[in-house]
C-alpha cells in the first residue's frame, strides 16, 4: 500500500443523478449499476456465476466463505450476497467480504443509493449505522452479530490488493468499464486475484473485454463467455486452474499451521486488549474463558474514567500510523452500541500547537491526511470550537472524542460464549499434551488448547514469554469537579497532556508519564504536573476549575501502567520458542537477506496480544481482529506489513540480526 496517505489521494465520489434518481460517476462518466435492475444485475453477474446459492447451502458448521470484490460503489454486491448468505446458508456459517473502493460514497449520497432498494433494507440499515470514519487504508466492520465481515480496502486497488493476507473462494470482479478506467484493468491486477485465490477459487465479471480474458487467462483462470444481463451480450466467468502453493520467504511471520477441534481459548487479563479479543473470538464460535485476579474487568490500565481516542499520526505512512488510523475507525464503529454522553462523547479532539517543532508536524500532517480525518484551526476557529480561550490554534479530529473504557468492556464481555473468572491470578503456564494447564499457584484456574496473553506487562511474567521486551510507565490522572464556567469546554484538548469535557460533573486531565515510580498511589508531585499542564493548555479553562496547585491533596486520582514496546508498536500474534527460534534461524546472523524456509518452531497455541501503550482506546479493540484472523486463518483486518511490524517475532529476530 502507499507508504504516504496524501490527501489529494483520497476523494470521495462525486456523483449525478438521473432523471430516474439513478447514481452516475463524474469521475468517471460511467454508471454503478444496471440501469435496467441493479439487483438483477448483480444476481446474474455474480451470485450467479460463482455460484453462491449451491455454495452458500453447502457450507457446514462454523464454516465460512471469502468473497473479494474490486469497485464497492454502492455496496450493492456486498448487500445482495448477505442477503442471499441470510436466506440460505446454516445460521452456523460467516461470510467474509473484501472489497476495495478509491472513492467511497459519502455517507449522504450512499444513504440515497441505497433508498433504491427496500429489499435490501434490514441490511442498509446496518452498514448505513456503522458508515462512520471512513478512512485511507483498511477499514473493518462487523454485521449481524459477528456472522458477517466487510473488510473494506480504501485505495486503489492495484496499491491495496498486493497488501492484503487473504485466501478468496468467489471474486467479483466489478468497477467502472474498462474504457472508462483502464488504469485500474492490468495485468497486474489480474496476476493478484489469482494470487490471493483459495483453491478452486471462482470469478464473474461484467466484462467480456478480449484483453480482459486473456489476462486472466494469462493470471491462470479458466474463462468463459456466457450470455450477459440487459444489453450486455455476454459477460466472462472463471475458475482458477490450480492454486498457487507459496513457500514463505519469512516463515517466522507465517501463519502456523496449528489448529485444534476445540475451540476453547483462555484470556489473561480483561482489560480492554484481553476483552476485544475475547469479544471477537465469541463471535466465531469460539468458547472463551477470561481470567481476571481483580473482581471486576477494567480495574487497571483500562480503568480511567475517561480515554481519548487521540491519533498519534505520522505524515509518512508508518505501520504504527496506518494501525492507527484503521484502529481509530473500528473504535468509532464499535463505540455506537454504547450510550452517548454517558459512556462515550464524538466532541472531536483538538491538538493544540505548543512549540515550533509540533507547528511543523502539524502542517504535514494537515498536508498528508484528508480533512474529514483532520484539519488545520486558527486559534480563533479553535477557541470558538472548544468554547475556553487557547494559546495556540492546532489540528482538530472532528470524529473523535473520549470514551469510558470500563464501559467498552463490558460490552465486549456480553458476547455469548465467554466466561469472566474473576479473583483468578495466573502464575504459571504448562503444558499438558495437545492443551494448555493456567495455574494459580497450586491450583489449576483453567485448561484448554489456546492461550492469549493481555496483561499488559504481566504477559511477560511466565517462563515461555518472559523474553517479551516490555516496560511499564506509571501515569497519573487528576480529577476536577466540573463547575458552569468549565462544563463550556466542548472538546478534548491535547498538548502534552489531555483535559477532556464533563462526565458525571467531573473532568479528567493527565495523564503523567513516570518511568521511576512503580507504586499505585496517587502523588501530589504529579497532580502539581497535571495542573501546570492544564494551565499550558488553556489559562482560561485553568481559571474556570479554580485549579490550585496549593491544594493539590483534596483531589481525586487515579494512577495506572501503561505497557509499551520498544517500538512503540503492540504485540499481537503466535508466540514461538526463543531458543529454538534462535537456533533454527542462526544464519540470519551471518547474513540477513538469506532466504529460509524452515517452520517456525512456534509454542502452539500460545498468543499474546499487549503493549497498546496509551492508545489502547485505538489500537486494541482492532488487536483483537487481528488475534481473531491468527487464530481462524481468516483475511488479516489490516496490511500485512502492518500486521508484521506487531508481530512478537520481530524482536527475535532483530535479536539475531542486530544482536539487541
Amino acid at each position: 500500500m502507499n507508504d504516504h496517505p496524501a490527501s489529494d489521494a483520497f476523494q470521495h465520489a462525486e456523483l449525478d443523478w438521473d432523471e430516474n434518481g439513478l447514481p452516475q460517476s463524474r469521475q468517471y462518466g460511467d454508471v454503478y449499476f444496471s440501469r435496467a435492475s441493479g439487483m438483477a444485475e448483480t444476481e446474474h453477474v455474480f451470485l450467479t456465476q460463482n455460484d453462491l446459492p449451491r455454495r452458500f447451502a453447502a457450507l457446514q458448521d462454523k464454516q465460512r466463505l471469502v468473497i473479494g470484490e474490486t469497485g464497492f460503489g454502492t455496496g450493492l454486491n456486498f448487500l445482495c450476497a448477505w442477503h442471499l448468505f441470510e436466506r440460505v446458508a446454516h445460521p452456523q456459517t460467516r461470510l467474509h467480504f473484501i472489497s476495495v473502493e478509491k472513492h467511497p460514497l459519502t455517507r449522504e449520497d450512499l444513504q440515497r443509493a441505497l433508498a433504491l432498494w427496500p429489499e435490501l433494507r434490514e441490511q442498509s440499515e446496518q452498514l448505513l449505522q456503522q458508515y462512520v470514519a471512513l478512512n485511507p487504508g483498511y477499514q473493518r466492520f462487523v454485521f449481524a452479530g459477528g456472522r458477517v465481515v466487510l473488510t473494506l480496502l480504501i485505495g486503489d486497488v492495484l496499491e491495496c490488493l498486493p497488501s492484503l493476507d487473504a485466501q478468496v473462494d468467489a471474486w467479483f470482479l466489478d468497477g467502472f468499464a474498462p474504457a472508462k478506467n483502464p488504469q485500474m484493468w492490468q495485468p497486474m491486477l489480474f496476476a493478484e486475484l489469482a494470487r490471493l485465490c483459495a483453491p478452486d477459487a471462482t470469478l464473474g465479471t461484467f466484462t467480456s473485454a478480449g484483453f480482459v480474458r486473456r489476462g486472466l487467462i494469462e493470471a491462470g483462470f479458466d474463462m468463459q463467455r456466457v450470455p450477459g444481463y440487459g444489453h450486455k451480450r455476454e459477460i466472462l466467468r472463471g475458475r482458477l486452474r490450480a492454486a498457487n502453493v507459496s513457500i514463505s520467504d519469512k516463515p517466522w511471520f507465517a501463519r502456523p499451521g496449528y489448529t485444534t477441534a476445540e475451540r476453547h481459548a483462555i484470556i489473561v487479563g480483561a482489560g480492554l486488549a484481553g476483552c476485544a479479543t475475547a469479544a471477537s473470538l465469541a463471535v466465531r464460535g469460539w468458547k472463551v474463558t477470561v481470567l481476571e485476579r481483580h473482581a471486576e474487568a477494567a480495574l487497571e490500565g483500562s480503568g480511567n474514567p475517561q480515554g481519548v481516542l487521540y491519533l498519534k499520526l505520522s505524515a509518512h505512512g508508518t505501520a504504527l500510523s496506518r494501525l492507527v488510523v484503521s484502529g481509530f475507525s473500528y473504535t468509532r464503529r464499535l463505540l455506537s452500541n454504547l450510550q452517548a454522553g454517558q459512556d462515550w462523547q464524538a466532541c472531536g479532539v483538538l491538538q493544540l500547537i505548543y512549540d515550533e517543532k509540533e507547528r511543523e508536524r502539524q502542517a504535514e500532517l494537515a498536508a498528508a491526511f484528508p480533512a474529514s480525518l483532520v484539519h488545520p484551526l486558527s486559534r480563533e476557529a479553535a477557541e470558538a470550537l472548544a468554547g475556553v480561550a487557547l494559546p495556540e490554534g492546532g489540528l482538530f479530529y472532528p470524529e473523535a472524542g473520549w470514551a469510558n473504557p470500563p464501559a467498552l468492556c463490558q460490552w465486549l464481555l456480553q458476547r455469548p460464549g465467554i466466561e469472566l473468572h474473576r479473583h483468578h491470578e495466573a502464575l504459571e503456564l504448562r503444558r499438558n499434551g495437545r492443551s494448555w494447564q493456567v495455574l494459580g499457584g497450586q491450583a489449576l484456574l483453567a485448561e484448554a488448547p489456546v492461550v492469549i496473553l493481555t496483561g499488559a506487562a504481566d504477559a511477560a511474567r511466565f517462563s515461555q514469554s518472559a523474553w517479551l521486551p516490555l516496560k511499564r510507565i506509571r501515569g497519573q490522572i487528576s480529577c476536577l469537579p466540573a463547575n458552569t464556567q468549565s462544563g463550556q469546554l466542548r472538546t478534548v484538548l491535547c498538548a502534552k497532556g489531555y483535559v477532556a469535557p464533563p462526565r458525571d460533573g467531573t473532568h479528567t486531565l493527565g495523564a503523567s508519564f513516570n518511568f521511576q515510580q512503580t507504586d499505585d498511589t496517587p502523588s501530589v508531585a504529579e497532580h502539581q504536573a497535571n495542573l501546570e499542564m492544564l494551565e499550558q493548555i488553556s489559562a482560561d479553562l485553568y481559571q474556570r476549575l479554580q485549579a490550585d496547585p496549593q491544594r493539590t491533596e483534596m483531589l481525586d486520582g487515579r494512577v495506572a501502567f501503561r505497557c509499551t514496546s520498544p517500538d512503540y508498536l503492540p504485540l499481537i500474534g503466535p508466540l514461538a520458542e526463543p531458543e529454538a527460534f534462535a537456533e533454527t534461524y542462526a544464519a540470519l546472523g551471518k547474513n540477513a537477506r538469506q532466504s529460509l524456509h524452515t517452520p517456525c518452531p512456534w509454542l502452539d497455541g500460545l498468543y499474546v496480544n499487549t503493549a497498546h501503550g496509551s492508545r489502547g482506546m485505538i489500537s486494541a479493540p482492532l488487536s483483537g481482529e487481528l488475534l481473531a484472523a491468527w487464530l481462524d486463518d481468516e483475511p488479516l483486518p489490516l496490511p500485512r506489513d502492518v500486521a508484521e511490524a506487531c508481530h512478537p517475532n520481530r524482536f527475535l529476530l532483530r535479536k539475531l540480526i542486530r544482536g539487541t
